[in-house]
């Protein structure tokens, strides 16, 4: 099985990256925060799972551990395979997406693509208790925003109100707030808004 690779970035394509190693290239499918670290003849470093099939062999890839563990963690739930635990990786940031499986939000794991309703339900009720706490504070190491900024709620709130997508403006938001944990609900909506349109 191959846990790890080093090499160069050869090609990145819409959901993966051809890693160049002693002559040989990967195919590695990534998330969207893997995949925006890797430009074409850049350096990479990947922690990797490989998914044997009766008809293929598939790599994944991942730059931070944190990424891998939620990866497995995800994978474990029935009905959630590789390519849709991809999916929530690349559309939530990690902290975003443990502390809404910690705090039983199905609403907004469902916003994911190809996350139903019922797939939503059944990850918070498979997986509560089973998220490691730091993964909550993403591969930053920071607390997570929402237990940060009281005001991101009402930012959340008021940005979804206006009509954009929550699964979008939680991620902003979670940005924003990492940036500077003591933005104000005003300053939130405000950086919120250019970042959306």
């Amino acid at each position: 099985m191959i846990a790890y690779l080093e090499g160069t970035v050869k090609a990145t394509r819409e959901s993966a990256v051809i890693v160049l190693c002693a002559g040989v290239g990967y195919e590695v499918f990534v998330a969207r925060p893997t995949l925006d670290k890797c430009k074409p003849g850049d350096t990479i470093e990947l922690f990797t799972r490989m998914v044997v099939r009766e008809d293929s062999m598939t790599l994944y890839g991942f730059h931070h551990v944190d990424l891998q563990q939620m990866f497995d963690i995800l994978t474990g739930v029935s009905g959630v395979g590789p390519k849709l635990a991809l999916a929530m990786l690349s559309q939530l940031p990690i902290n975003v997406l443990a502390g809404a499986i910690l705090d039983g939000d199905s609403k907004l794991l469902s916003s994911v693509s190809g996350v139903g309703k019922r797939t939503a339900e059944r990850l918070v009720l498979e997986l509560q208790g089973k998220i490691p706490e730091q993964l909550r504070a993403g591969s930053t190491g920071k607390k997570a925003a929402v237990q940060r900024n009281p005001n991101e709620r009402d930012a959340i709130d008021a940005l979804i109100a206006l009509g954009y997508r929550e699964v979008h403006v939680r991620t902003v938001v979670s940005e924003l707030t990492s940036e500077n944990p003591e933005a104000t609900t005003d300053l939130l909506i405000r950086k919120g808004l250019s970042k959306l349109k």
